[in-house]
């Protein structure tokens, strides 16, 4: 009889036990499928058993519970030290002495929430799990019967054992909850914010066959941070004229208690939403006073205006631009018209490797098409010569064309990806964008050498241009001097090259008046707010310790409040003038210029918030486009499904 037994008296190496161990020892393996490979001695059992010596020499495995010794088995298997725990009875004590972890709420960085965990107190608390799987659902667009798949909940068992199933009725209404919740939060925000700019656009769901409207806000926070919310999503039932527009947008504001705080509206250039922000003009000036009398309130949508300037110098060369567009088409089809391409550019020895397939309803990625076709415009001709096939190969004339287009196009691409930011100030970068488009159009126009269609497509530009900056744009141009990089300076440089010497004179002066009619409404509302006597009332409630001690500090206190609210000589706007332009040299958008007038509010109290109001305006409604960016991901096949009320609530989460 083999000396080592088990505490049972089973002997460790009866077949009998051995044929069970090894049953154990397979499904064991089986059900390790998804865990890393085990080295020597990695089991938890190992924790409970040390090696200890016998006085015959052989080593066994001591239980640190009951002090049970076991066979140490050459295959390490750890079979028999698992059973011996199940019945260890100072094992089992201590287990059920042990407490659960508290985990502490996790900071995953600014951009996340604050994370609660659903453990607190040894107790699990499914409602927060809920909470979670909601704003899962919500930041990814998942569907609500997800919570619902087999496979959903087999993951959630096996990491939370006390894990329910939910519905996907429930967990709507926790999305709903969800909801709630954010815009309450975003309501309290809102209350502290003076002054907010929206944009608004619309969109025409493909699968469900109706248009939504959605409303962007945007303003500076506290912490002077440029911040943008999607505050409504809502379904826009027809006919879509500008009066259901304006009553569809003033709903919205008025839901979100923010219909006096509007400063400007941001809209693409569509005759409806003229009529729109005109009918929502007369509705604000009789609740309140409109800033300049609402000549800026209006803004339209700047990338708009390039995109319309674009595409009619575009239609000038459609043919070469189908051409190519077929080009690239019929290359991509296959491997094989792939490999010869490839096989004829490695030929050429060209660096380049990629073509582009234009998007024809976004001119600039028609540009990217351009730019990068250019490069293969030798490898064309000799894809021509082996693919018979192929039968809308440019000639030598066209790449001249496409050539001299892309050095236009050049321009209004750069202007397009620096205004078309929405986490950065824009309202004081474009008036420089527009003075650059000014000067090349007017260059290409006058010059005798360029070709005919070359002039032909300009002057649609021109026309275009003329249309909507011909005037001068205030916004723009009271955006640029805010930015401490340009003050006066950028009109003064700007305007004689924009506009003929008598209007440049005339349009400076205009800006100027304008400027300072801003001011003094701002000047206005400082004094008439209460803003020095609110900060006198809690100066004196935080010392009134120093003042009952110290009289003749609070006699000097009263003194200089007397003094110092008679206002200067010379106001905020003219020091800000007067002084020298913020040298800096880096590019257009490195440089905060919010971030400046953080630095120098107590310099300019009044001014900075005039500042931080104007920085705040998006000059294009990229900001709001961008919401149904995704395609048909925002109302795909299974939210087309959804009440247009849920998809609203959704997407605003989002």
């Amino acid at each position: 009889m083999d000396p080592v037994t088990s505490p049972e008296g089973s002997s460790a190496t009866n077949p009998q036990q051995h044929n069970t161990s090894t049953a154990e020892e397979h499904e064991e393996e089986g059900s390790s499928h998804f865990q890393r490979k085990k080295r020597a001695k990695t089991s938890a059992v190992w924790d409970d058993f040390k090696e200890v010596t016998m006085p015959d020499k052989t080593i066994k495995l001591e239980c640190v519970r009951c002090k049970s010794k076991l066979a140490l088995l050459a295959s390490k298997s750890t079979s028999h030290l698992k059973r011996h725990l199940k019945s260890c009875l100072p094992k089992i004590l201590h287990d059920k002495q042990q407490q659960k972890i508290t985990l502490q709420p996790i900071d995953l960085g600014s951009n996340s929430q604050h994370v609660t965990p659903a453990l607190t107190d040894g107790k699990f608390d499914m409602m927060k799990m809920r909470e979670s799987v909601a704003h899962w659902i919500l930041m990814h667009e998942h569907p609500f019967t997800i919570v619902e798949e087999e496979g959903f909940n087999m993951m959630q068992r096996r990491g939370m054992l006390e894990w329910e199933s939910v519905s996907r009725i429930s967990i709507k209404k926790d999305c709903v909850a969800v909801y709630d919740i954010e815009k309450k939060k975003l309501k309290d925000l809102l209350r502290s914010i003076s002054k907010i700019s929206v944009t608004t656009d619309m969109w025409k769901s493909t699968n469900q066959k109706i248009e939504y409207m959605v409303l962007t806000g945007h303003f500076v926070d506290s912490n002077w941070h440029l911040q943008k919310r999607v505050l409504s999503f809502v379904h826009l039932p027809p006919p879509h004229r500008g009066v259901e527009i304006a009553d569809t947008l003033y709903k919205c504001l008025k839901d979100w208690d923010i219909e006096k705080k509007v400063f400007t509206i941001s809209v693409d250039n569509a005759s409806n939403n003229d009529a729109a922000v005109r009918i929502l003009s007369e509705t604000f000036s009789r609740i309140k006073k409109l800033p300049c009398g609402g000549k800026m309130f209006h803004v339209r949508c700047c990338a708009h205006i390039l995109n319309l300037m674009v595409q009619d110098g575009l239609s000038r060369i459609a043919y070469i631009i189908e051409d190519i567009h077929d080009t690239v088409t019929f290359i991509n089809q296959n491997e094989a018209r792939l490999k010869l391409f490839s096989e004829i550019v490695q030929q050429l020895q060209l660096p380049h490797r990629k073509l582009i397939l234009e998007c024809k309803t976004r001119w600039n990625s028609t540009y990217q098409m351009l730019s990068a076709a250019i490069k293969f415009k030798d490898v064309f001709p000799m894809l021509k010569e082996r693919e018979p096939r192929y039968l809308s190969c440019p000639n030598g004339e066209d790449w001249l064309k496409v050539e001299k287009v892309c050095e236009i196009l050049e321009v209004f691409n750069s202007a397009t990806n620096i205004i078309s930011g929405s986490e950065y100030p824009t309202s004081n970068l474009f008036l420089n964008e527009v003075y650059r488009i000014k000067v090349l159009l007017d260059k290409k126009f006058q010059d005798p050498n360029e070709e005919e269609f070359i002039h032909d497509m300009v002057w649609c530009m021109k026309q275009k241009f003329d249309k909507y900056w011909g005037e001068c744009n205030l916004m723009m141009s009271i955006g640029a001097i805010l930015d401490p990089r340009c003050k006066m300076r950028v009109i003064d440089f700007c305007f004689p090259r924009m506009y003929h010497e008598n209007e440049a004179r005339k349009n400076i002066d205009k800006v100027k008046k304008a400027l300072y009619d801003l001011y003094e409404e701002y000047v206005n509302e400082y004094y008439s707010s209460g803003e020095e006597g609110n900060g006198e009332n809690i100066q004196q409630q935080n010392n009134v310790n120093i003042q009952t001690s110290c009289s003749g500090w609070s006699e000097f206190d009263q003194f200089v409040r007397t003094v110092e609210n008679i206002q200067p000589l010379k106001s905020e706007l003219d020091n800000y003038l007067e002084e020298g332009c913020y040298i800096c040299d880096s590019g257009p958008t490195p440089f905060d210029a919010l971030q400046w007038w953080r630095s120098n509010s107590l310099k300019y109290r009044i001014l900075s918030h005039m500042a931080r109001d104007i920085l705040a305006i998006p000059i294009t409604t990229v900001a709001s486009e961008a919401t149904f960016s995704a395609g048909s991901r925002v109302i795909d096949t299974y939210r087309a499904s959804l009440a247009s009320e849920t998809n609203e609530d959704t997407q605003n989460k989002g």
